[in-house]
Parts: C-alpha cells; sequence; structure tokens
C-alpha cells in the first residue's frame, strides 16, 4: 500500500464521517478548550487500492506530541439506521434514508486499524485538559503507517490551552436510567451483586458526562409500558402488608442512593407515583402480604381508588422522612405523571392535589408541552419540549427545563444519528440564552422494543422497533462484561455541557450584555430554540471568540 492510495484528513468532532461520502469539512488546525474540558477530533480516512489488497491495509496511528500519553483513541463504527426520521421533518439531516451512519465508539486494544478501499472511516480522539498543562500551545502530530512501517500521511494539530477552570455545572441533567434493561440483557437477577456491578459501571458513566441527576426506581416506572403489559421488576422499595397496615424497607433505596453518590450524581428523581400519559392507574407495585409476594398495585388498581390513596398516605410521609433525615430533601424531586396532554388535565390534576400535601418541602417536575398545565398550577415545574417552550418563555416562567424525544424532528435541536452532531451541539448556547435550569431526556440506555414489548439488541436495532429515530432511544451502547461504550452523541452532549459552563465562566468575568453580544457577533437576529445557525462551523467559531475572551480576562485576573 503506498501514500498516493490513501487519503486521510483531520475533521472536528462535528464531523459526521459517512461510508459513502468524502467529508467536505475543512482540515482540522486547532483545538482549544479550559482546564476541565475534554477535547476531541477525528482523523477520517480512506484506503484507495484494489480490492486484492486488503491484506495490506493495516494501518498504525502514531501520536508524536508532549500530550501524547493523554490522548485516547477509538474507532468510529457505523450502525443501522432503519428509520432515520418520522413525522415532521427538515433539511437539516445528514440523509432521510436508511443506511448505516457513525455513531459508535470503540475503544482500540493498539494503534492499529484497517483501511476499507472505497469507504470513508474515522478514528476518534479525546484529550482532556487539566491544570498540569501551563503552556498555552503544544503541537500534536498524527503519523499514519502502513502494516510495512512506511509514512503514509503527517497531520499536525495546535493544541490550544485557556489557563482557567471550567466553571462548576450548574445545570441539572438527566438521562433517565433503566435498570431494568441492563439486567434484561445481561441476564442477571435485578439486584443480584452483578447487576449491582453492572449498574455502577453506567452510572459512574454518566457521571463522568455531566449527568448529575438520576431516575430512581422506588418501584418500576410506569414508563414506555403498554398498558395491560409489564417491564421487568425493579423495585428498590420493599413493602409489606399485615392487617391493613403498610411497612416500608429502604435499605435497597439507600444502597443505590449512595452508589449514584460515589460516582458523582448529585441530583435524584423519583420514578412517577402514576402511570404515563395520563395519571389513570398505579405503577406496579409488590408487596409482601399473607405471606406471599404479589402483584397489588398496577393497571388494575385506578389512580385515585381508595386502596392506592391508602397506600401513598402510608407511604410518603415514611418517604420523605427517609430524604429529609439524609439531607437529601433539597436534592430529590418528585414526578406525577409523564407526558400528560390536555385530555388528561382533570386526571393529572386530582393525582397532584392528593399527593402534594404529602409532598410539602420537596421538588415536583413533570415532562409535558401544555401551558394549560402551568397557568392551572397543575404542575410546579414544567420540563417543556424545546418546540414547544417559546409559550412558557413568553410567560416569564422561571425555573424552567427543556426536553426533547422521538417528536422533536423539525426546526430544534435533537441527537437523533441522522442528525448532524452541531444541531446536538447547538443546546448548551440555547440553555445559555434561556437561563434553562435543567434538561432531561428519557433514554440514557433504553434497550426495549416501544412499550417494552420485548428486548433489543441495540447493536442491530437503534429505534426501538421501528417506533423511535434512530438514536432516540439511548446514548450509550451495553458493551462487552458489563461495561457501557460511548456514543459519538454522548460527546456531543458533554461538549454541549462544555460550551454552556464556559459561557457562564466568561459571564462571571465579563457580565451577561458581553457574553450574549459575543454569542451573537455575526449574525443578524436573536438566537431561540427554533432558530439558531447550522453547521459546525459557525459553533467552532463561536467557542473560538469565547476562548479569545476567556483568554483576555485571565490575563487581566478576571478568572
Amino acid at each position: 500500500m503506498h501514500s498516493e492510495h490513501f487519503r486521510s484528513l483531520l475533521v472536528s468532532s462535528l464531523c459526521k464521517v459517512l461510508p459513502g461520502r468524502a467529508p467536505e469539512d475543512a482540515p482540522l488546525r486547532r483545538v482549544e478548550g479550559l482546564w476541565g474540558e475534554t477535547l476531541s477530533f477525528q482523523l477520517a480516512f480512506t484506503a484507495l487500492c484494489s480490492e486484492r489488497d486488503l491484506r495490506a491495509n493495516t494501518l498504525r496511528v502514531e501520536l508524536v506530541s508532549p500530550l501524547a500519553d493523554r490522548v485516547r483513541m477509538r474507532s468510529v463504527l457505523n450502525v443501522p439506521v432503519m428509520l432515520p426520521s418520522c413525522g415532521e421533518t427538515d433539511g437539516d439531516y445528514l440523509s432521510h434514508q436508511p443506511g448505516m451512519f457513525p455513531d459508535l465508539l470503540r475503544g482500540l486494544p493498539s494503534f492499529f486499524v484497517r483501511a476499507v478501499p472505497g469507504q470513508w472511516r474515522a478514528l476518534w480522539f479525546d484529550l482532556p485538559l487539566s491544570r498540569e498543562l501551563t503552556l498555552p500551545e503544544y503541537p500534536l502530530t498524527l503519523r499514519v503507517l502502513n502494516g510495512q512501517g512506511a509514512l503514509l500521511a503527517e497531520h499536525t494539530l495546535t493544541v490550544g490551552v485557556v489557563p482557567a477552570e471550567l466553571a462548576p455545572q450548574q445545570l441539572i441533567h438527566t438521562q433517565w436510567f433503566h435498570g431494568d434493561c441492563l439486567a434484561d440483557y445481561y441476564g442477571v437477577p435485578v439486584f443480584s451483586e452483578r447487576h449491582w456491578a453492572i449498574m455502577e459501571n453506567f452510572l459512574r458513566e454518566a457521571g463522568a458526562h455531566g449527568i448529575n441527576m438520576i431516575l430512581t426506581p422506588l418501584f418500576t416506572p410506569p414508563l414506555d409500558t403498554g398498558v395491560g403489559m409489564e417491564r421487568t421488576t425493579i423495585q428498590l422499595v420493599g413493602v409489606r402488608c399485615e392487617n391493613g397496615a403498610y411497612t416500608f424497607d429502604f435499605s435497597q433505596l439507600e444502597r443505590f442512593l449512595a452508589l449514584c453518590e460515589a460516582c458523582g450524581i448529585r441530583y435524584f428523581e423519583m420514578s412517577h407515583l402514576f402511570t404515563q400519559w395520563g395519571a389513570q392507574c398505579a405503577p406496579k407495585i409488590l408487596v409482601w402480604e399473607n405471606g406471599a409476594l404479589q402483584k397489588k398495585f398496577g393497571w388494575h388498581t385506578p389512580a385515585m381508588g381508595p386502596e392506592y390513596r391508602a397506600f401513598l398516605a402510608a407511604f410518603l410521609p415514611c418517604l420523605t422522612r427517609f430524604f429529609s433525615g439524609r439531607g437529601l430533601a433539597d436534592r430529590v424531586y418528585f414526578h406525577i405523571s409523564d407526558e400528560p396532554e390536555l385530555g388528561h388535565l382533570a386526571s393529572y390534576r386530582a393525582a397532584a392535589e392528593f399527593v402534594r400535601p404529602y409532598l410539602a418541602g420537596f421538588k415536583t417536575l413533570d415532562a409535558l408541552s401544555d401551558y394549560e398545565f402551568y397557568r392551572t398550577g397543575c404542575v410546579e415545574r414544567p420540563v417543556v419540549s424545546n418546540d414547544h417552550i417559546e409559550t412558557f418563555l413568553e410567560h416569564g416562567v422561571q425555573e424552567l427545563w427543556t426536553y426533547y424525544c422521538m417528536g422533536q424532528g423539525k426546526d430544534v435541536a435533537n441527537r437523533f444519528i441522522a442528525m448532524p452532531s452541531a444541531r446536538s451541539r447547538i443546546l448548551g448556547v440555547q440553555l445559555y440564552l434561556y437561563r434553562i435550569q435543567g434538561f432531561l431526556h428519557w433514554g440514557y440506555n433504553f434497550y426495549n422494543a416501544q412499550h417494552s414489548q420485548s428486548v433489543l439488541d441495540p447493536y442491530f436495532c437503534t429505534d426501538c422497533g421501528d417506533a423511535f429515530p434512530a438514536g432516540d432511544p439511548y446514548l450509550v451502547y451495553p458493551g462487552p462484561g458489563g461495561l457501557p461504550e460511548e456514543s459519538i452523541r454522548l460527546m456531543s452532549t458533554c461538549e454541549a455541557l462544555f460550551d454552556l459552563r464556559a459561557l457562564q465562566l466568561l459571564e462571571t468575568a465579563r457580565g451577561r450584555s458581553f457574553t450574549e453580544q459575543l454569542i451573537h457577533e455575526g449574525l443578524d437576529y436573536p438566537i431561540t430554540f427554533r432558530r439558531y445557525p447550522r453547521g459546525g462551523e459557525w459553533l467552532l467559531a463561536m467557542r473560538a471568540r469565547v476562548n479569545a475572551a476567556l483568554r483576555a480576562a485571565q490575563r487581566e485576573g478576571l478568572v
């Protein structure tokens, strides 16, 4: 294999290198960030030789840099995307046609990779920055050699270091954690020691990437479950009923909370107290009664029936005392019912009004889109889809949260695999501009078909069985040995949080007005959740402006 039969270039983390399309991005020359930030970039490459030369297409990548030992290299793997989009869409997709798209980031046992003739592939590089890096710039050279050691390509990158620490993360960020999916995929009993170890791996991964709130399964979460169907039971609270009196065992819950805190999780959202889409029924709850463990509550139990009301009246005071006794009252959030629509207003109101006296001193929040729920006082803290948030902003609602999921495929930010990475990363700027307090997504690791009808292999089915656009259900893949494998989308979300924190740091130094003007430099319109610059070039240029402003502020002693 000779160099004239090989092409490669450095590109930013925002470039998705499709197998059948040469990257159109400008070659990357510089990456820059703050202490506490991880810089990511890619090497895109392809072989031009004939099929008979496949055996000679083994490549070795060498790094020449004072930073070489800090760099992590992974292979970008393509995954099948059978449902790129659904419902209302727009033109800001890589494609609306099914195919193979880059998403999975897999560690390499060595710096050897294989080039495939006629296909573009990519390697992903991560470089964490820390206070030990005191120089303003460092050189980094990537050398690509063939199996015989001949040099095929050489690329040099400048790594800039802004000598200031990223602002601490203020955003409360949750991607719903599904412990039952881990038990199902790995074939281990729920709350077995092996299950606890696997959950720890996935929780630690979440905490390391800015996910600082976790969905806590007091009882099996009544989410994404078809009416009359069940998800695998995952219930942290033990319940006994003797002669009509309830007692509760919180030992498993205590273990879960301690594990989460050890993994960097600070906030806890309790699984919903009523079923999804209207608060019509009780969640599945197993109770020891008359010497047997039985399903006492579930789809067969009306939400406002006397039996479940009596249960909640006994349970919630004990639970809130448990949290208050551990100093967690300001870090625990409760849910009523997920994504109620206007037709559910009466049932949602009844459920919310019943539990509210028992949750005094605690916060409640729910994902919804209709302003009427907030106007009428039914929901304390709305988590509003980003394509409906304008109404809430116009009414001056404070402490707003936002979310997106499968229904937000037009105009707004989202994380579908078939979307450009910039469409995920722009969220950080939007969260800053609108002072959003929290961000929620339903799928950190949901590996079931829609309504939990079956367990899927997320390496082959990325769309919940033709239900949601590919990538909506999860950010991490269930790797071998109970270890998560990351995705490009996880890294893009992380970069959005870095942008947010850098902007917040700049605000402390220069003020809000200066920071907002710097963001909008060169634009003739204000950025909203629906209108914002498309493509990665604007985001990279915006961060370069922020970094330059922070360098200047650091020289003046302002950061």
